[in-house]
């Protein structure tokens, strides 16, 4: 390890980890919530802009692909500039895009502040991600993840209600401005309480190799987003998904032959890393469909309006929020193989459950099915997380954020184009402009398949993998002596 640099350590160690958990959270959840915020107040934002709301779609697109493009360059800019003074400044951006939006007077002006938003929040995750793990004894990394890994889970599902609250009773441009104050408290924050940790020697920087993977990443992310929403022909998003997809076929052939690559897939080879890199993107898929699928549902299978369908699919939310006082305990008494397994299964079912609704479903059976569901959606995203760098060294934990946070945005968005897709063949098939109750049921069954799918990868895992981060190898060695 090389640099430290210096941050007031009077706070009792384990309280300071806890404000550090929080704070990456807190970061990550206003990073995931601008993600989909602003969906619900695009007709309120053309009105005032005088724009068709349907070309304000691309302030979507934008800040997505600026997410995609600079993700893979989160790691080396940590690594040369340290992770406090990174994360810190991503922070600044990231608010700074958000104040620029909330002011923007015309389309041109909303597209360049979303940019810089994404560009802001490509470094606030990962680097986040690696604060903490840098930070955490991986004793206590648990613990840490399961409040990391709320935002995920609460930010879409909370965000069209947010947004359709915000235009409804205040003015579009709060959307943007709420952003300010949690900007402002995290710069304080992680000036006060994070160490500006960094390696001694930064990697030589691999230009070929960013724009391989920010041209490959941006193309799958956008031709995924575009044509779950519909926004262009069929065509043209098989397109740029096969132009993503020669991209990083090419980065993966030029990665194997530099020394220094910007996505280092040599932590494939670490057996805990691969599995739960490949296996979670799979249940990720699940993950990022239901806030695309279940809202629809709701609203134009059931017919309830957007205040009703919020209130209960809000209840996703509250379920992962439940689980923070039961997380530790579970892994530390089944491990990480036998939670991530049964989990996956429970986790699918409920995804399959899901697909049994109907509009004479009573209101209180889809809540407590969709809270137990985050419940347990919660717990299978906080057990990956953590698994993910339970054997990384440390040297590579820098690399393992950026390649992990950009499988996770690729997942999200191949979940949505996925939903959408399924919804799209039902449509063709039954000739109807429309989609029925049906439909949705039918996307979310195969999407409970898709997720059920990551199981035969978490078998191939030893029983004690990540037994030191568990905490089982601890409780083993007690209950021996």
């Amino acid at each position: 390890m090389g640099e430290v640099g210096g941050a007031p350590t009077l706070m009792p160690t384990r309280t300071r980890q806890l404000v550090i958990s929080l704070m990456v959270a807190c970061a990550m959840f206003m990073q995931n919530l601008d993600s989909t915020i602003i969906a619900t107040a695009l007709p309120t934002i053309g009105r005032s802009l005088g724009e068709n709301p349907l070309r304000l779609n691309v302030a979507i697109t934008c800040y997505l692909l600026s997410l995609a493009v600079f993700i893979p360059i989160s790691g080396w800019t940590a690594d040369r500039f340290g992770a406090r003074r990174v994360f810190s400044a991503a922070i600044v951006v990231f608010t700074l895009g958000s104040i620029a939006c909330g002011f923007a007077q015309s389309l041109w002006m909303l597209v360049v502040a979303r940019i810089v938003q994404g560009m802001g929040g490509a470094m606030m995750v990962p680097v986040g991600r690696l604060v903490l793990l840098r930070t955490v004894p991986r004793s206590e990394l648990v613990r840490a993840m399961s409040w990391v890994s709320v935002p995920a889970l609460i930010g879409p599902v909370i965000g069209p209600p947010l947004g359709g609250f915000i235009v409804t009773y205040w003015s579009w441009r709060w959307i943007f401005f709420i952003n300010i104050p949690i900007g402002v408290l995290g710069v304080l924050l992680v000036n006060l309480f994070v160490e500006n940790l960094r390696e001694g020697a930064a990697r030589p920087f691999d230009l070929y190799g960013f724009i391989l993977t920010g041209v490959g990443l941006a193309s799958l992310a956008f031709g995924f987003e575009v044509g779950g929403r519909g926004a262009l022909p069929w065509p043209i998003a098989l397109a740029l998904l096969g132009a993503g997809g020669l991209c990083l076929y090419a980065y993966v052939r030029h990665a194997r032959r530099v020394d220094h690559p910007i996505i280092d897939l040599a932590l494939m080879r670490i057996p805990t890393y691969r599995v739960t890199t490949i296996g979670g993107f799979l249940f990720r898929m699940g993950l990022g469909a239901l806030p695309f699928l279940m809202p629809l549902m709701l609203q134009v299978g059931f017919g309830l309006d957007a205040l009703s369908s919020g209130l209960l699919t809000f209840a996703s939310a509250a379920g992962a929020l439940s689980n923070k006082l039961f997380v530790s305990p579970i892994i530390r008494t089944f491990g990480f193989r036998r939670v991530l397994i049964v989990n996956t299964v429970i986790g699918s079912a409920f995804l399959f459950g899901y697909s049994f609704f109907r509009p004479t479903t009573p209101h209180v059976v889809i809540f407590l099915a969709l809270l137990a569901g985050g419940f347990f959606r919660s717990l299978q995203m906080t057990s990956i997380n953590t698994l993910s760098y339970a054997d990384v060294p440390a040297a590579m934990l820098s690399r393992a954020t950026s390649l992990t946070s950009m499988a996770q945005q690729l997942s999200q968005s191949v979940g949505v184009g996925t939903g959408a897709l399924l919804l799209y063949l039902m449509l063709a098939t039954h000739g109807r402009a429309v989609s029925s109750a049906a439909d949705f049921s039918f996307a979310l069954a195969m999407v409970a398949f898709i997720s059920i799918l990551s199981v035969p990868f978490f078998l191939k895992m030893p029983a004690d993998a990540g037994a030191e981060v568990s905490g089982r190898a601890v409780a083993s060695k007690i209950g021996d002596a």
